[in-house]
């Protein structure tokens, strides 16, 4: 059993163990080795990744749990237990499923399969506590949980960063998703009361300490889904790059808004570009100048500090890069106006999804009782409160 394992807690103890049944209900055996990969939150950093910038996520104790055992033929037989969906295909045939979900562990396959890697066909059941689209990657969390299995039974020794990169690889090339690193990289090298502090130009990271004590991480779905973000992400990368191009004429070392200041977004860039195309950039500089001073306060253990750079990244991400809408705005300003919340914002890709909320423990009932009413009278529909604490990374249970 991984040493990074010995921290789950209670439900997810019994989640996995449940997922060991619906595997030897479905397949007449026990797996050969059981993983679980935990979901992932950001705490502040949103949209730099592809930037080349910073973030800030940490795993938390949200898990995929994947059973595998290994088939003496070629044949692959997936089950999603919490969809009661299967999946049979057979290795080599790299073709995307009808169904979607087959996809995120076809591509892993493919990718370990086009790096010379002789595998096996396999019975496979994973399922897990992971809310399915309030945007905590549970995809990653399929892909990387994959990942360390093969890595495992096949005895590969890949290190981590090998895995993500893989992971990733699967999701951009096989699945379609063009996402940046950040979430493979939560899921695999998360680690308990800790934020992992991720440079994206260089993948150096920093385990950085966030000691809630008193305090607790309180996710808001707005239960709005991101019907815009995929084709918005696309705009806004765009525009990002408008940027760099203006910026690379008169500073030529500029090869990514990772790279400029805030001197050459107001002094150069302004008169340069359209009004958009500046905002967007604005955003994205700030934001990372944001992040490095939040963890700076969380290094004191100063998370009132950081509580208000949650709030700034919000208005940012509203105002100026635009990716917020009318409920996750709402559900800040109602977080705003309770003493005991002192961070909120909009977390991942926008135009619905989660907000992020860091809430004094013994106020939770309350507050999420007060938002949830004052939501439901505007929008017609209640907030899913969430409340996760941060975990340990992808690793196996037993084997």
């Amino acid at each position: 059993m991984d040493s990074s394992s010995t921290t789950r807690t209670t439900s997810s103890l019994a989640a996995h163990t449940h997922i060991a049944r619906e595997f030897s209900t479905r397949f007449g055996h026990s797996p050969d080795i059981l993983v679980s990969s935990p979901g992932r939150i950001n705490l502040i950093g949103e949209h730099t990744d592809y930037n080349l910038g910073f973030v800030l996520p940490a795993a938390i104790d949200k898990y995929i749990h994947i059973a595998i055992r290994k088939r003496k033929d070629k044949e692959l037989h997936f089950f999603a237990a919490d969809f009661a969906s299967s999946y049979t295909g057979k290795l080599g045939k790299w073709e995307k499923s009808q169904l979607q979900w087959p996809d995120f562990l076809l591509g892993v396959l493919r990718e370990f399969d086009e790096r010379g890697v002789e595998l096996f066909g396999m019975d496979l059941c994973f399922g897990g506590d992971i809310p399915s689209g309030a945007g905590l990657s549970s995809s990653a969390a399929i892909e990387c949980g994959l990942a360390h299995a093969i890595n495992e039974l096949k005895q590969l020794s890949w290190p981590k960063i090998e895995l993500v990169q893989l992971s990733q690889a699967a999701e951009n090339r096989f699945v379609g998703v063009q996402c940046g690193i950040m979430d493979q990289f939560a899921s695999m090298f998360g680690m308990k009361d800790k934020a992992i502090l991720l440079d994206c130009r260089n993948l150096k990271y920093e385990y950085i300490p966030l000691a809630l004590d008193q305090y607790a991480i309180l996710l808001l779905d707005s239960q709005v889904k991101h019907s815009l973000a995929s084709s918005e992400y696309n705009v806004r990368r765009e525009q990002c790059e408008m940027g760099v191009k203006a910026l690379r004429k008169v500073y030529p070392h500029v090869n990514s808004l990772r790279d400029a200041n805030r001197a050459m977004i107001e002094y150069t860039l302004k008169d340069q570009v359209p009004d958009l195309v500046y905002h967007r950039c604005k955003y994205v500089v700030e934001e990372n100048l944001r992040l490095q001073v939040g963890c700076e306060a969380l290094r004191r253990n100063d998370l009132v500090s950081f509580g208000k750079k949650m709030f700034a990244s919000h208005v940012g991400l509203s105002k100026l890069y635009e990716v917020s809408c009318p409920e996750l705005d709402y559900l800040v300003e109602l977080a705003r106006l309770e003493h005991s919340i002192i961070g909120s914002r909009m977390m991942g890709g926008g135009f619905g999804g989660c907000t992020i909320n860091l809430i004094r423990k013994s106020f939770i009932n309350e507050v999420v009782e007060r938002i949830s009413n004052a939501y439901q009278q505007k929008f017609s529909k209640t907030p899913t409160p969430i409340i996760c604490q941060l975990s340990n990374g992808t690793a196996t249970v037993s084997s």
